[in-house]
């Protein structure tokens, strides 16, 4: 079937769900927007204005976003905040809430407020130069501001309470804060502690300013990371068993403190999202689904992706095969496998979501 016939399938099978499963779609206005908090699993860009390190705006970042550009992603193409906001039908790309140049579009279909190296712990923010939780949540209460001038405070607080929020955090405080700074000073079952209280504290925030759709990422498996697999994983690379243990040790906890959060706030539809599985999956299956290398990083600037920071001079020649753009972050790709299985675990009409996300994906890797 030649492309054009694959878009006019598309676009059929997206008309054909929109009518027959309305509450289903998002293009009818039942998700208003999109919104993002954490680290550069969801970061579109907000470190480029930041006097930081962790930044991701230069080539070959954003080699495979609209126009080759690097824009800030972490990531060859798109982030999980552009996937899931696309898939739910409110924009093809979410912007930076600090680029600078937001357009009352941007600001009535949602942004991001997350930053690269961020997390829980304000000491990790800290250690990074970026955006830590109370200073995200400080940047959507401003937004909520300029967002009731534009539109008026009724219609604002129907965006805020029906759009779906993503939040992603932890990564950076287990792999970097913990690991390599407060490991010799406290057992890790009682960090993890720590982190989960003040992530439950963020979370009935967000429901204090009106966020009733959250979406709580896991960590990824840290272990099988290019960077942990160097650090951690022996002279074979393996996945670095104690890094896989924290995470998992982690996520089992926030898990249930998301589900006790559930059941104390009335109307809250707050949900653990687990991207430690699939993702965790794929690297241990990874032909049926068209990928080569699930160890190295495509752009890693060191022998087996030991740098977190890419290089234009060690690219791979085709970043589509493999799982990990860098040392810390999967590709466009890889995200887009996570993203479907997220959706055919978290919203209605799960079999037409399945049909339609599918489709697309396959479509789009096919351009």
């Amino acid at each position: 079937m030649d492309r054009l016939s694959w878009e006019r399938l598309v676009t059929f099978v997206l008309v054909f769900f929109a009518i027959g499963f309305p509450k289903a779609m998002a293009v009818n206005g039942t998700i208003p927007a999109l919104f993002s908090f954490g680290d550069s699993i969801l970061d579109t860009g907000n470190n480029n204005n930041l006097q930081t390190l962790t930044k991701c705006n230069f080539p070959p970042y954003g080699i495979d976003f609209q126009g080759g550009i690097p824009t800030g992603r972490c990531c060859n193409g798109k982030t999980p905040t552009d996937l899931i906001a696309t898939a739910l039908g409110i924009k093809e790309t979410v912007a930076a809430y600090l680029s600078g140049n937001l357009s009352p579009q941007d600001l009535v279909t949602g942004v991001c407020f997350a930053s690269a190296g961020s997390g829980i712990d304000d000491l990790t923010a800290q250690i990074q130069g970026v955006l830590s939780l109370p200073t995200q949540l400080g940047m959507f209460r401003e937004y909520i501001g300029k967002l009731t001038a534009l539109v008026g405070q009724q219609r604002a607080a129907n965006i805020i309470s029906n759009s779906v929020y993503l939040v992603s955090a932890g990564n950076n405080d287990i792999a970097i804060t913990y690991s390599q700074i407060l490991a010799t000073t406290q057992p890790f079952p009682l960090y993890a502690t720590r982190l989960i209280d003040t992530t439950s504290n963020f979370l009935k925030s967000l429901y204090e300013l009106g966020a009733r759709r959250v979406w709580v990422l896991s960590t990824l498996p840290l272990g099988c990371l290019p960077g942990g697999r160097t650090v951690a994983g022996g002279p074979l690379r393996i996945c670095a068993p104690f890094a896989n243990l924290f995470a998992q040790t982690f996520n089992g906890q926030l898990s249930s403190a998301v589900n006790s959060i559930r059941t104390t706030l009335p109307n809250y539809d707050i949900r653990f999202i687990d991207v430690y599985t699939p993702l965790f999956n794929l690297i241990n299956n990874p032909q049926p689904e068209g990928f080569v290398d699930v160890s190295e990083g495509c752009c890693g600037t060191a022998p087996f992706g030991v740098s977190g920071i890419c290089s234009l001079f060690s690219l791979c020649p085709n970043p589509s095969s493999y799982v990990f753009w860098d040392s810390a972050h999967p590709t466009e790709r890889a995200y887009k496998f996570v993203v479907s299985t997220i959706l055919q675990s978290h919203t209605n009409n799960r079999e037409a979501y399945r049909y339609i996300v599918s489709i697309t994906l396959k479509l789009k890797d096919r351009n």
